[in-house]
């Protein structure tokens, strides 16, 4: 776990190569734990720290949103580099603005196993 999570920050805006399943999923679980944690935070004491009550929707997420701005290049970043892993082109991603059925293709193109062996995006990765 750890070393997919170094590898996708250190290849912060990398958007070249490729990027194996288990270094794509452990990201996605890492970035789902740590936004939990940063909106409890937000809800729990930012939001009295701002003069609003604990868990108020009014009092919105400012930390959780910094963090969300912070990680959007990584994420698409590792999305674009799952998609070469099974030969397919990081515009595929782009798929993922048609409501409902372009997130269903990016997910099952996510699960697929990527190429064994070199393909035009470069040689396979090995898994964290």
């Amino acid at each position: 776990m750890n070393n997919a999570i170094r590898t996708v920050l250190s290849n912060y805006a990398t958007f070249s190569g490729r990027a194996s399943r288990a270094e794509l999923w452990w990201w996605v679980l890492f970035v789902f734990i740590l936004m939990a944690v940063t909106q409890a935070v937000d809800a729990a004491i930012i939001a009295p720290a701002l003069g609003f009550q604990p868990y108020e929707s009014a009092a919105g997420q400012p930390l959780s949103l910094l963090l969300a701005l912070v990680l959007f290049i990584p994420n698409l970043a590792v999305g674009v580099r799952r998609l070469h892993d099974i030969n397919k082109s990081g515009w595929w991603l782009l798929i993922g603005l048609v409501p409902l059925i372009g997130g269903l293709v990016l997910l099952y193109f996510y699960l697929c196993k990527g190429d064994q062996e070199p393909n035009s995006f470069g040689s396979p990765m090995p898994a964290p």
